[in-house]
């Protein structure tokens, strides 16, 4: 485990199938580990490990819109299928779980890589810690 100072084998994941690749990539611990998901902050398990709790908070319009051009485009798929899977299951998991897990961020970051103030805020942390 990363944590404890061993390497992982990291799945890859095909996006086209929706099925975990053979294939792996080896990770090597380091100082700071940046573990990054839509779900992350969903399991209690993880959130007892992480130093920092960081939730990226976009617009529902924005993330629908990102995910049919990524969809579209990367991934092979119709717009009618993007929609279809949208509204019957990742509009409803993102209520479930995704969004309630927002209260478990202690940095919630409006506008992600646009807000500079959030990122100097978590880059001035992070530096505090590695040079503890």
């Amino acid at each position: 485990m990363l944590i404890s100072g061993e390497s992982i084998e990291k799945p890859e994941y095909d996006f086209e199938n929706h099925i975990r690749k053979e294939d792996t990539v080896k990770v090597e611990p380091r100082d700071i580990i940046i573990l990054e998901g839509i779900l992350i902050l969903s399991e209690e398990q993880l959130r007892d490990l992480l130093d920092i709790k960081i939730f990226v908070d976009t617009d529902a319009d924005v993330r629908i819109i990102r995910r049919i051009l990524r969809d579209i485009k990367d991934r092979g798929r119709t717009l009618e299928s993007v929609i279809l899977q949208y509204l019957s299951t990742v509009r409803p998991a993102h209520l479930q779980f995704v969004e309630p897990s927002k209260k478990y961020a202690d940095i919630i970051v409006p506008e992600g890589g646009q807000n500079k103030v959030a990122i100097d805020i978590i880059t001035t942390k992070i530096k505090s810690i590695i040079e503890n």
